[in-house]
């Protein structure tokens, strides 16, 4: 379709201000963004849509229509709603780049205008897919009642003869065609290990800044990877940097092998990826209100206000999280962090985005499941409400709700995947409180379970309350050069002497004390007669001037092991 086109549609809502001599232009595409630096997700021929979060001074605007016109797109249109009228900078910038520039009234949605122009694209380029496009808005713009993305896939198949799924960046299964359920018996679905792994790829190839659709092959099926983004409003580490919004956007997996379609067919999957970030966005925003519930009880919490303040919020929060709640609920903290590497950007939203998801049972699918979950951030730490319905025993040691070891199962492979090379993902679980009273100490100690997750190795961690009972709960506290030498003077002479004779005296140092100090266990453990495993001990003793008999010096190295 061409420019000129979208003027002529009122519905639309578009105004002019410069470019005239350009609306001859061509329009392959469209694309939402707020991000100062877009060009990786633009392939030419677009029509940009912002909201102008990006423009923080007039000097902003020169740069970022330098990167539009670099990449080749169509056209720019810039919403009046949250700045009023377009700035003077950005219709100068546009001029001088000969880039047309269009104003969006108010009272019209980006999605409105996305919608249009997909389906416009659509059918000039092939009838019959527009008409799949067409069916899909409407069903999409229906409401929950129209069946949501999972009636996009529906059609994907029965039209275009595509299997594909809608999939978290965890790996949890959005939506899914009616065939994946086993409604009729003929496909099969797409079990979570498969979610997960495709998942996994998609973060991996996002990482690593390749352009998508992403080929991905599991157990001889081919799949193609399309990420699925909203408005480009959506957590980010800083403008530009992708790392925040692959943590959250969803992908679309779909049995095929995209290298081999034509460009017309790629373009309708790229229609279908909009229309489902429109049901994206639309999730995004009924979290507001149960995450400015959370923002306001973390902020009281954290000033010292009094608990019957504290009490009383809790009491409004209550009914949004569990709607029909007689009493009011007990309470669970969770903590998380992200940590790039790095050092750059702020991880605050980035996690609360990614918290809200990994507290979602990795099991459900259909209507909304993060409805019971409240997540704030501070600084660069997202921290979660969670109400628990009922407490059966107060007593359980492994306590009601939320358990650290079960937390990221399901999630630490893509999650590894995505943050490889590049950041930490540590989580910290407090004990379930009753009391307004409770929740100052259950913040910290949910904290001090994180700090006590990010002691160890991995990419991916997480501590409980019951942990900080032990002592691991000192070494995390414990300074980097003071650990260094402990660790160095007890083991330093074991590894030296492993490298030279190949001895394995680490191993066995750590399967004796894993045994208690038994002598056949262990030898058991290590397929060694009992008299080879004394003389490893004594090598042991005389190379670092301990005995292994005393507890002292066996809590010495276990702390040195724990440490290392």
């Amino acid at each position: 379709m061409r420019l000129r086109a979208l003027l002529d549609t009122d519905a639309l809502g578009l105004k002019l201000l410069g470019g005239e001599d350009e609306l001859d232009r061509g329009v392959r595409g469209v694309m939402t963004t707020d991000l100062r630096d877009p060009s990786r997700y633009l392939s030419g021929g677009e029509l940009v849509l912002t909201g102008l979060a990006w423009r923080r001074g007039a000097a902003d605007s020169e740069p970022f229509v330098r990167i539009l016109v670099q990449a080749g797109v169509a056209a720019l249109a810039a919403g009046e709603a949250e700045l009023g009228d377009v700035p003077d900078d950005l219709v100068v910038a546009c001029a001088r780049h000969r880039l047309p520039l269009f104003a969006v009234h108010e009272s019209v949605a980006f999605a409105t205008i996305t919608e249009h122009v997909v389906r416009q694209v659509s059918g000039e380029r092939a009838g019959d897919l527009a008409a799949v496009v067409d069916r899909h808005r409407r069903m999409m713009t229906s409401g929950p009642a129209g069946g949501g993305p999972d009636v996009v896939l529906d059609l994907l198949g029965s039209d275009l003869d595509l299997r594909a799924w809608v999939l978290s960046p965890t790996g949890r299964l959005i939506a899914a065609p009616k065939e994946t359920t086993g409604a009729r018996g003929t496909v099969p679905a797409l079990d979570p290990e498969a979610c997960a792994r495709l998942a996994a790829e998609h973060l991996a190839a996002v990482r690593t800044g390749r352009r998508g659709p992403h080929r991905v092959v599991l157990d001889r099926t081919t799949y193609s990877l399309f990420p699925v983004r909203g408005s480009g409003r959506g957590p980010s580490s800083e403008p530009g940097d992708p790392r925040g919004t692959m943590l959250s956007d969803w992908l679309l997996a779909v049995e095929a092998d995209a290298g081999d379609w034509a460009e017309e067919r790629l373009d309708l999957l790229q229609g279908v990826t909009q229309l489902i970030a429109v049901e994206r966005d639309r999730r995004d925003a009924a979290r507001t209100v149960r995450r400015r519930l959370a923002q306001e009880v973390l902020e009281l919490v954290q000033t010292g206000a009094a608990p019957a303040e504290i009490a009383a919020r809790l009491r409004v929060a209550a009914p949004v999280l569990l709607p029909g709640l007689g009493t009011a609920p007990h309470w669970q903290v969770v903590v998380a962090r992200v940590e790039w590497e790095d050092g750059r950007g702020d991880g605050g939203p980035v996690t609360q985005a990614l918290l809200e998801e990994i507290l979602v049972d990795p099991a459900s699918t259909g209507p909304e499941p993060s409805d019971r979950i409240a997540v704030a951030h501070t600084g660069d730490e997202a921290i979660a409400l969670v109400p628990l319905p009922s407490v059966t025993d107060e007593h359980d040691e492994a306590g009601p709700g939320v358990q650290a070891d079960a937390l990221l199962e399901s999630v630490r492979g893509p999650l590894t995947a995505g943050l490889d090379g590049d950041g930490r993902l540590t989580v910290g679980v407090s004990a379930a409180v009753h009391s307004a009273e409770g929740l100052r100490g259950a913040l910290e100690e949910a904290r001090h379970a994180r700090r006590v997750a990010a002691a160890r190795p991995g990419r991916v961690c997480a501590a409980g309350h019951q942990e900080l009972a032990s002592h691991v709960l000192l070494l995390p506290f414990v300074p980097d050069d003071v650990r260094r030498a402990f660790t160095a003077r007890l083991l330093d002479p074991l590894r030296e002497y492993d490298r030279r004779h190949r001895a394995e005296l680490i191993p066995t140092l750590e399967a004796f004390l894993d045994c208690d100090g038994s002598w056949t266990r262990c030898a058991t453990r290590l397929h060694l007669h009992v008299n080879t495993l004394r003389y490893r001990v004594g090598r042991i003793e005389q190379l670092t001037g301990r005995d292994l008999s005393r507890l002292e010096d066996k809590l010495d190295f276990f702390l040195a092991l724990r440490m290392s």
